[in-house]
């Protein structure tokens, strides 16, 4: 028994140290793998994190009527017109107008509904397009006034101004170290992009190409027939570039 003692000794040892390897593999792969799952749960590209999305949203105007005058200003006359001229190109629904009623100012915008109706009717939009709906402020101190409403197609981003986390060195702030964007960068750029494009299927698919200027064309060519070589200075098209 004391000479078989060394050799039991032995592989003890040797089985400790394969389990402890066996099991520093396992630990070492199981970190690895959460720190994958962290690292593909938070884009970093802004694009990703902050998408852009198209989706159907209301324009809005407010016409602000008084209690003893009905009838539009100057400025709401042309807010009006250029909201109907918005509505032709754009809406994808009915303009709603929404009139105070039981007010101290209900009779006046009574007559101010007709005229914004005309006033509609006059720049292109159907009668059918308009639905004249009554509405009672739930607050009487508010001053109520004639909202006309249209729902519309518009890219939208958001919201910015979220801090999940700490932007300097913190326990809370996984990717500090790993040198990465904080939250909200990037997200300022892509809401004010949404506000500013004019047509939001841009973002999603190109334009199909217009027919060419006919009449530009015949005299690009036909300048570049007759011209000579030696004339070539006084038969330019264009001064652009040069």
């Amino acid at each position: 028994m004391t000479s078989n003692t060394p050799a039991r000794a032995l592989r003890g040892l040797a089985c400790g140290a394969a389990l402890m390897a066996v099991s520093l593999s396992m630990g070492a792969c199981t970190h690895t793998s959460v720190n994958d799952e962290v690292t593909a749960s938070v884009p970093t590209d802004y694009r990703q994190r902050h998408p852009i999305a198209i989706q159907e949203a209301d324009r809005s105007v407010v016409v602000f009527v008084g209690n003893g005058r009905g009838g539009l200003t100057s400025t709401q006359r042309a807010d009006v017109i250029a909201f109907g001229r918005d509505w032709l190109r754009e809406g994808t629904g009915s303009i709603i107008a929404e009139v105070p009623a039981d007010t101290p100012n209900a009779r006046a915008a009574g007559d101010s509904i007709r005229e914004i109706q005309a006033l509609l009717a006059a720049n292109g939009v159907p009668p059918r397009g308009v639905v004249v709906k009554a509405y009672r402020p739930a607050d009487p101190r508010t001053f109520a006034a004639i909202r006309l409403i249209y729902p519309k197609v518009t890219a939208v981003a958001g919201p910015c101004g979220l801090w999940p986390e700490d932007i300097g060195p913190s326990i809370k702030n996984k990717g500090y170290l790993e040198n990465k964007p904080y939250w909200n960068f990037g997200c300022a750029n892509q809401r004010n992009l949404a506000a500013m494009v004019e047509n939001p299927s841009d973002l999603v698919q190109p334009r199909p190409e217009t027919p060419p200027y006919t009449a530009r064309r015949a005299k690009t060519f036909d300048t570049y027939r007759t011209t000579k070589p030696e004339t070539t200075e006084k038969a330019r098209v264009s001064n652009v570039g040069s």
